[in-house]
């Protein structure tokens, strides 16, 4: 046992409290627009509460997500309680994340100074430290590097997509719109480790990776349409919202479900679809709804479980330094990114 792990709980905080007020390096974040609004530079280290973790950051996710946060668009993203409507209530964005535990708060017991962790903070990733709410982390897979595992928890997002919203079967047919995406490489993945039988709709480039994760069938969306006439399935998963209500509802079995994570990227496009999807819903034995991702330590350690299992893994297209956070949400702001991008934060030894 090392002298981080001795340390009695009464005295925890003041492991973080001795270390506030130092600086660290973080990209910041004070007003919404394009991502060379951020800019590279030291901040205060942050202070755990008492439901808590500080956490040295060896890697972080970019992803379409953190581009809307720091854009501030679609401007519905605003009403989020981590968001402010003027301008960012957080001075640092970034949410998935990897490192090790620093200290923890004086009613967390589930972790201790040394320990591996993943997971997501609602913001405040894109630096060495961050603060993170104990319940939303959990031991880093076994078999993956710190910056493959600041790439997993977007397959919570597709894990919850999938089996919740979803409720997919062993056996039943899925269609995946967008698979060859952050999200969508997991949702490959992970539908095949619950047994489906899964389509993966992409561009040619990205055909043959589809087959390497397992899917059974490929659609090249530049060369045929998914919704014109073919097969039809027990569940589509559509993380791009590319596509009309109505030609989604085409590929469904009377009985399939339709769940989709994205709207589109102006508020105009998010509120109509959400209200189509809504509507539509009401007047079809069909299910369909949009989904909003809840990260939780149980389902990390769900997906942790299929991660050292073999059945899954990330799929990691770039890498960029913090200094470099701009550029990379720029890629994935593009709309164009394949599998997941990560920022190196600080070396894992």
């Amino acid at each position: 046992m090392n002298a981080a792990t001795e340390i009695a709980p009464s005295l925890r905080p003041s492991l973080a409290e001795a270390a506030a007020g130092r600086p660290m390096q973080a990209i910041v974040h004070t007003r919404y627009g394009t991502p060379d609004v951020l800019a590279f530079g030291e901040v205060d280290r942050p202070i755990p509460g008492p439901d808590d973790v500080l956490v040295q950051v060896h890697a972080a996710g970019a992803s379409i997500g953190d581009h809307h946060l720091v854009t501030g668009k679609p401007y519905v993203i605003r009403l989020s309680p981590f968001c402010g409507l003027t301008r960012p209530k957080s001075q640092v964005p970034g949410s998935a994340l990897a490192g090790r535990v620093v200290a923890v708060g004086a009613k967390v017991t589930s972790f201790r100074a040394g320990d591996e962790v993943f997971g997501e903070s609602q913001t405040g990733a894109y630096a060495e430290y961050v603060v993170v709410a104990a319940a939303k982390l959990a031991p880093k897979p076994r078999n993956l590097s710190f910056e493959e595992a600041a790439a997993t928890p977007w397959g919570v997002t597709a894990l919850q997509a999938l089996r919740d919203a979803g409720r997919l079967q062993p056996g039943q047919k899925v269609l995946i719109n967008g698979a060859s995406g952050g999200v969508g490489t997991w949702a490959v993945q992970i539908a095949k480790a619950m047994g489906a039988h899964v389509t993966a709709v992409c561009s040619t480039r990205n055909v043959e990776r589809m087959r390497a994760l397992g899917a059974d069938q490929v659609i090249d969306y530049t060369q045929e349409d998914f919704a014109d006439g073919g097969p039809r399935f027990d569940l589509m998963f559509d993380t791009i919202g590319n596509r009309s209500v109505g030609d989604c509802r085409k590929v469904l079995l009377p009985a399939g479900a339709y769940v989709s994570c994205s709207g589109g990227n102006s508020s105009g496009r998010w509120l109509f679809r959400m209200a189509k999807v809504a509507l539509t819903s009401l007047f079809t034995g069909q299910r369909m709804g949009m989904f909003v991702v809840a990260p939780t330590a149980k389902d990390l350690r769900a997906l942790t479980d299929i991660v050292e299992a073999g059945k899954a893994r990330p799929v990691i297209e770039r890498r960029y330094p913090l200094s470099e956070v701009a550029e990379a949400l720029r890629h994935v702001g593009g709309g164009r990114a394949q599998g997941q991008t990560v920022i190196q934060v600080a070396p894992a030894a």
